[in-house]
């Protein structure tokens, strides 16, 4: 391992202006978090009433709690796509296995988590309200990771030929190479992805934070749990006081936490520096500090230590050449090898088949099994033709944002800002406005349906927008391309693995969010659309767990087989057939 050494002359270690600015930032920080922390521990009993304060103050300390659960749930989320990621993206039987199970997990709505792990974590922890606080975490976690991990998945597949065989020329270790290459180029699309995992969290926060199981209820003191609050009471002025809080809120976030990475991450960006300058009064307060750059220097140090140390986690996983192995003369075809994985496979998908049939047979009919069905092909319709709509708008938006790095320094906070907007804060709007004109809510359901999730399809394409190498800009521009042949010949193919990827992860979502969209309250007025969504809340407000089964897993083989059928073949074609550099 090189030595790099820092030169000490002219090295400024005492602190400046810049370093006591960085320092209040850290300790509020710090502060905050201790304070979260400390809530999270207190005493709870099952049953017991949480008390919640409808005074617009009590927002303060609520916005506090209920940003640390979300960001808790995204270091866990950041941790589970570095592990699940690559295996998935490397191995061919992780692939086979791994990708089908996420298809599955993403379409599990939250009240199906909600049942299960509600009563786990609090028999986990009995009497704290670190069991609460942990399902609810765990909630969220579930709403963040799928994304990020398809993200992450979709770059490692489509990294550039010539990227990879300069690891090889390098000599490069597995663990080397994820850190020099695997992550720095999936850093901008993870990071984006990452924001869109934040937004899909407070777009579900009410379902989280105010939970309704077997006609009990448990709140724990979050935004979410003010405007379900708000919502019960048939309070306007509560509901604007939630909005000016998460104005607040998501302003503050962007400003400390994602701006700064993502102006960080252009370096990593296959195109021209000097077109993709972006700016973070944060990240420009960490660069001008004297004793913090000074402290950083040894950090880095550690980080390099760690990457390229031979004796520790380089040496583990390092190539080791092939030995000879013990054989009888004869080896198991691979042909062979397949069909012993695969009958396996279908074996305990036939086990557990049986079983579910077994359970469904005792507490189900068929005519109930029947009429479920119909009501998926009711929320299929809508999320199909929302999806379209969405990608005719938002895919022009989405490049020419990418394209245009003053253009994404708007439409990033204002995008992000309204991505996290809760759908029950617009409730009492589309009842007033169904209500008024009468209008049909079995379709006028759909739009709150997408209103979360189609800035999946846009952050995504953002994203590969942003990916574009400066080389195939120039390409383009020297061939002059224009008109529908520039569109068909170098944007499409060249966001077309990112675009895919938003639209799985945007229909995935679109089926969860059902479960709000398609039945809505404000007050004691209910709007109730036929579909899988409104089946599934009115089963587990009702505690029936035959029913909330049912409705999960119909919307579970759904969801699978049209990514099986439709999704997945389009997105290994964008892979092999627009993937840059091959």
């Amino acid at each position: 391992m090189a030595h790099i050494h820092y030169s000490q002359e002219n090295v400024r270690i005492l602190p400046n202006r810049w370093d006591g600015i960085a320092l209040l930032l850290l300790a509020s920080i710090i502060a905050f978090t201790a304070y979260g922390a400390m809530h999270m521990s207190l005493p709870f009993k099952l049953g017991e009433t949480m008390h919640i304060q409808s005074h617009p103050s009590a927002l303060i300390p609520y916005s506090l709690l209920t940003c640390l659960r979300m960001f808790i749930a995204l270091v866990f989320s950041f941790l589970a796509t570095f592990i699940i990621a690559p295996i998935a993206a490397k191995s061919a039987k992780g692939e086979q296995i791994i990708i089908p199970i996420i298809d599955i997990l993403q379409s599990v709505p939250i009240l199906g988590y909600l049942s299960i792990f509600v009563p786990f974590f609090i028999g986990l922890f009995p009497g704290s309200m670190v069991g609460p606080e942990a399902a609810v975490i765990f909630v969220i976690f579930t709403s963040q990771v799928w994304n990020m991990i398809l993200s992450f998945y979709q770059s490692l597949k489509t990294i550039p030929s010539e990227l990879q065989e300069a690891t090889e020329v390098y000599q490069l270790s597995p663990w080397q190479k994820f850190w020099r290459l695997e992550v720095p180029y999936a850093m901008p699309g993870l990071l984006w992805n990452a924001m869109m995992s934040m937004s899909a969290g407070w777009f579900f926060i009410v379902a989280s934070e105010a939970i309704s199981i077997a006609n009990q209820t448990i709140t724990l003191p979050g935004v979410g749990s003010y405007i379900a609050l708000a919502i019960e009471n048939h309070s306007i002025k509560a509901l604007w006081y939630s909005i000016i809080a998460m104005l607040i809120v998501i302003t503050l976030y962007d400003q400390i936490f994602f701006r700064p990475l993502v102006a960080w991450s252009k370096k990593f960006t296959l195109s021209e520096a000097e077109e993709e300058e972006a700016s973070s009064w944060v990240l420009v307060t960490l660069q001008r500090t004297a004793l913090l750059q000074y402290l950083g220097q040894y950090t880095a140090l550690i980080g390099d230590w760690i990457v390229n140390n031979r004796f520790l986690i380089g040496h583990a996983f390092k190539k080791k050449p092939k030995k000879a192995k013990f054989s009888f003369g004869f080896s198991i075809p691979s042909w062979l090898q397949n069909l012993v994985w695969y009958g396996l496979m279908l074996l305990i998908c036939i086990w557990a088949a049986m079983k579910t049939t077994a359970f469904f047979q005792a507490h189900i009919s068929w005519q109930e099994v029947l009429h479920v069905n119909l009501l998926s092909f009711y929320t299929f319709l809508r999320v199909s033709i929302l999806l379209l709509l969405c990608s005719i708008i938002w895919v022009p938006i989405g490049i020419w944002t990418g394209l245009n790095p003053k253009a994404a320094r708007i439409v990033q906070p204002l995008a992000q800002f309204a991505a996290a907007f809760p759908a029950n804060l617009f409730f009492p709007l589309f009842v007033i406005l169904v209500t008024h004109f009468k209008l049909n809510f079995e379709i006028y359901s759909a739009p709150i349906m997408i209103l979360g999730t189609q800035w999946y399809i846009l952050f995504n394409v953002i994203a590969g927008a942003t990916a574009i190498p400066k080389e195939l800009k120039l390409a383009a521009s020297n061939m002059q391309l224009k008109g529908l042949l520039k569109w068909r010949k170098y944007l499409i193919p060249a966001i077309m693995p990112y675009f895919i990827t938003g639209l799985i992860t945007a229909a995935g979502g679109s089926w969860n969010a059902s479960i709000v969209a398609e039945i809505i309250q404000w007050g004691h007025q209910e709007l109730i659309a036929q579909g899988l969504g409104s089946y599934i809340t009115i089963a587990t407000n009702e505690g029936n767990f035959a029913q909330i089964a049912l409705g999960v897993i119909i919307m579970c083989l759904w969801v699978t087989i049209i990514n099986i059928i439709f999704w997945r073949p389009i997105y290994r074609l964008a892979t092999k057939r627009y993937q840059l550099g091959t």
